[in-house]
């Protein structure tokens, strides 16, 4: 039964530490309605394999509800976010987004990693009625002997924002976002949280609508 307590923590444990938290977010109340006709979608990474997943399953998204949208990564040449570019690359850019049509982008980028520690589950249950400082530390005495009795891993702290380019109107940031993937294990499935919590608030702020 120890054993059987001690796996079904650590499986919660895992559960819980695996997911995308959204933390806050800003919206341009001078934007009334957004409805982008063609919408670019860019994740700033190196890693061209995680680029195209991300967005790849965003743009179905978002092509679910009726809106045209394009991975930068069909658009733009594979290593055009590799490296820094200037400001007069960057405006040529979007000048040349404009003269083909789009009028929205989405940039999504990951603003930094944070490391933390987390006590193992099966250790976390304190009893406050046991008055016997014997049975106490007899029953918290492994921590001290047991190496794994913390457990660490990382939270990425990501932000997506939403820019109208429009030529025909200023160009302004419309919506901006952060989330926090915790403890990601694979790839793929972290991708897919982070999606999807993205465009459940973006249904909620009535950003887009629902299919």
């Amino acid at each position: 039964m120890k054993n059987l307590g001690l796996l079904i923590g650590l499986f919660f444990l895992t559960m819980a530490c695996s997911s995308t938290k959204f933390i806050d977010s800003w919206r341009n109340k001078e934007v009334q309605e957004f409805k982008p006709t063609k919408l670019l979608i860019i994740g700033m990474t190196d890693n061209l394999t995680a680029r195209n997943y991300f967005e790849e399953e965003l743009s179905e998204a978002f092509i679910k509800r009726g809106i045209n949208a394009q991975q930068s990564i069909n658009v733009f040449n594979g290593t055009f976010t590799n490296g820094k570019k200037s400001e007069l690359e960057i405006d040529e850019m979007i000048a040349n987004l404009s003269k083909e049509g789009f009028d929205a982008v989405i940039i999504t980028a990951i603003k930094g990693v944070e490391e933390k520690e987390n006590v193992l589950d099966n250790y976390r249950y304190v009893n406050y009625r046991w008055a016997k400082l014997g049975r106490y530390y007899y029953k918290f005495q492994d921590i001290y002997y047991t190496p794994n009795y913390y457990e660490t891993y990382k939270v990425y702290h990501i932000e997506t924002s939403v820019y109208n380019i429009n030529s025909d109107e200023d160009k302004s940031l419309v919506w901006v976002g952060a989330l926090d993937i915790v403890n990601p294990q694979k790839i793929a499935s972290a991708i897919k949280g982070y999606n999807k919590k993205i465009i459940r608030q973006f249904e909620k702020e009535n950003l887009i609508p629902t299919p």
